[in-house]
Order: structure tokens, then sequence, then C-alpha cells
């Protein structure tokens, strides 16, 4: 059976492989499985004989055109479930905290007394800092991400409420979300990217959003109607920490950079440097689930 890896995999993470699995740099056209990195798969018609293939993204949408019907899509759900849970976390309490006006501050070299409420004069120039004891998290796609988001609030004393595409006990489905928002500090995205998804976020959407909350985007920008979410910033009225735009990139003069309120980083929150070794890892197991016959894990059906 063969597999074909990336040009530059490195295939030592793997681990050991079944007698009879053969790895391949070039597509084949005897290839049954095809790992991918985080590029676009080589051409498929010169793998008439694949079967499946193994991404190491969570989303699968930037995939799709690519592949015809037949071909089992495998994401790389848990493989993202600690850096993306750490970079939410992360930006929650530093836009609850207000550490990007204290970066300016310090860049500015100004010590603002009027922000410590023993020694203000003044009100604060910074607006409301806040921890997570009894703030209300309500995190929109709560998957093996979500979950792994949730057990690292938890012990700031922070309230998630996970929200699911597909209702289960203890989760609520996305029809009770206008109903939830008003109560929301925080509002966290991580919905897969699907015509059911797309434009979730709009204008009304946010408009439900109680004064000063936090708007996370971890998924997908296209979730999110960008001129809605920036008329929010300019008015002051909410904040944003934004891993993913639309559009992406951000192009340099779009005026979402100036936006007051908004923390930007450009599609990073999964890109530790551990994110390697455990992609292959799972591959790995994949590879030997596939040559046993086994059922394979994080199959996409809803695409």
């Amino acid at each position: 059976m063969k597999v074909v890896v990336p040009a530059d995999a490195p295939t030592e993470l793997l681990g050991p492989l079944p007698d009879g699995v053969e790895l391949v740099r070039e597509p084949s056209p005897d290839a049954e499985l095809l790992v991918l990195g985080f590029e676009p798969p080589p051409p498929l018609e010169a793998l008439p004989a694949l079967r499946v293939i193994q991404t190491p993204s969570a989303g699968v949408e930037w995939l799709l055109p690519f592949v015809p019907e037949g071909i089992t899509i495998c994401n790389g759900s848990g493989i993202h479930d600690t850096p993306v849970a750490e970079w939410v976390v992360a930006m929650i309490l530093a836009l609850r905290r207000r550490l990007p006006e204290f970066c300016e501050l310090q860049r500015r070299g100004r010590w603002e007394g009027d922000v410590n409420e023993g020694t203000a004069t003044g009100p604060s120039p910074l607006g409301s800092i806040d921890d997570l004891e009894r703030a209300t998290v309500l995190v929109l796609g709560h998957g093996s991400i979500g979950r792994a988001l949730e057990a690292r609030l938890a012990p700031f004393g922070a309230r998630t409420v996970g929200v699911a595409r597909h209702a289960r006990p203890g989760v609520e489905p996305l029809e009770r979300v206008p109903e939830l928002l008003p109560e929301a500090d925080v509002v966290v995205l991580l919905l897969p990217l699907t015509a059911e998804t797309e434009g979730l976020v709009d204008a009304a959407f946010l408009a439900r959003m109680p004064d000063g909350a936090l708007l996370v985007n971890a998924a997908r920008g296209k979730l999110v109607d960008t001129g809605a979410l920036e008329r929010e910033l300019r008015a002051g009225r909410l904040r944003a920490a934004l891993d993913v735009t639309d559009p992406e990139p951000l192009p340099p003069d779009h005026s979402l950079w100036s936006a007051p309120g908004v923390l930007i980083t450009p599609h990073v929150a999964g890109s530790v440097s551990a994110l390697q070794a455990r992609s292959y890892r799972f591959a790995g197991d994949q590879i030997r689930r596939y040559a046993a016959g086994e059922p394979l894990l994080n199959v996409r059906t809803d695409y």
C-alpha cells in the first residue's frame, strides 16, 4: 500500500509502520492515502486509486474544491486543541486586563496612575479592567477545541456556555444563540465555515452582545461581517481578538488594522513548535488504522 507524503515530511515522526506500507513523496497512480501538510494537495487526477486524504487542518473548506466525490477526508481535530485554546485564553486575558493599552503606555514612557484605584486622582483613561471570575464565556463550536478551552477557563472561575450545530446534553444548539448573547461577557468563535455558519456574526448578532463585550475569532474570518464588526469597534461598544479575518490575509491598508479595541494575529493560534510532531504522529496512527482495516478517526461528513 502506497502513501503519499509531502516532499519535506519528517517521516520518522510517523512512527513504525506495518509491513507493506510504502511512503512515496511524489503522486503515484496506485497510492491509496495522501498525507498533507498545510499546502494544497497535488493534482488528484494523478492519484486515481486515492481513497483517503489526511489533512492537519481542523477546517476543510479550503480543501473541498480540490477533492472529487468518493474520497474520504480526515481532518486534524485534536491536534490543535492545546495551542488554540491557549491562544484564546491569552487573548481574553490580554484584552480584559487591557494589555494592549498598557503596551502603548509603555511605548510612550507613561506611568498612568489613574488606572489603579489606589492611586487614582481622576478617571481611568483605559476603561474597566476585568478579571474572569464569574464572567460568562459563550463558546460557539464546542468540539474538541471548545472542550479544551472550557477546561482552561474553569480555574479562572469563568462560566462557559457551549454551543454546537448539533445539540447534546450540556451543549446548546445554534438556534439559542440570540437569547444567549446578551448575557455573554466573551463570545468565542470556533465553528467550521459552512453555508450555515458563513456570515453568522452579522450586525444583528453583534447588536445583541452587551456593551463592553469581547468577540474572539479563532475559527474562520468569513464567519464575521467585517464591516459590521468594525462599526462596533469604532463606536467603542465592543472589543475583538482576531486570528482570522475577512479578507485574509488582511491587506496592509485595510481600516480594520487601525480600529480601536482590536488585537489581530495572522492566523497563528495553532502554530506552535510542537504542531508538526503532533500532526505526523496522528497521521502515522491513521496509516496504521487504514492498513489494518480499522475505522479512521476524524472522518468529515458535514461538508
